[in-house]
């Protein structure tokens, strides 16, 4: 794909988990992110994707985690992220668990898509969306860059989509886990892309 254009009827762009929780200041975990989101301007180049995919009508998705209350979704979980998050991050109806105003889905244009899970494919119908919209290439930016965004690259690349890592929008809890996965995981199942990069290969 490093020289091939993209056909942006074709392809869709998956923001997982632009949620206050991260992104803004008083999220519970945006001190842990915030170092690595400035590094490479994720949250601006991010909107600078989301404003062109819409300018061009390109399919978007928005991913969002959150849970029950009583966090039953994963009560079963005892260790790892999923259990991090029962200390009151991502609870359903919360500030945090919205996603942020810098982001904020056009409701009637855009698709959203609750997970309870870290694979932005396990526990939701992103497949069937994609399929249902003739989607063979999936372009994936957001949080975190070796967590959640990792885990949907992976079964995205297994289940036979075109797969783009938008490398400068995501973010991690440091630097060295951030340039680590991009530089060494990523290519194994995905063709990373700067957002100038992906952009530029979209042609109507």
């Amino acid at each position: 794909m490093s020289s091939e254009t993209l056909n942006p009827t074709t392809t869709a762009i998956v923001f997982i988990e632009y949620q206050n929780e991260f992104t803004t200041e008083g999220g519970k975990l945006h001190d842990a992110v915030k170092n690595s989101m400035a590094s490479n301007k994720m949250l601006e180049n991010s909107k600078k994707v989301l404003d062109f995919a819409r300018a061009h009508n390109i399919l978007v998705i928005h991913e969002a985690i959150y849970f029950s209350g009583d966090y039953r979704e994963i009560k079963n979980v005892t260790f790892g992220t999923l259990a991090a998050c029962k200390g009151g991050a991502f609870a359903e109806g919360s500030w945090g668990a919205a996603i942020c105003d810098t982001m904020k889905p056009q409701t009637e244009t855009e698709h959203v898509i609750r997970k309870t899970g870290l694979c932005g494919f396990s526990t939701t119908n992103l497949d069937f969306v994609l399929r249902a919209n003739g989607i063979q290439t999936v372009a994936i930016g957001g949080f975190l860059a070796n967590c959640c965004v990792e885990g949907t690259l992976r079964i995205a690349y297994e289940k036979g989509y075109h797969v783009v890592a938008l490398s400068d929008c995501v973010a991690a809890t440091s630097l060295e886990a951030l340039d680590a996965t991009i530089k060494y995981n990523y290519p194994h199942y995905s063709v990373p892309l700067t957002s100038d990069e992906f952009l530029s290969k979209l042609t109507a």
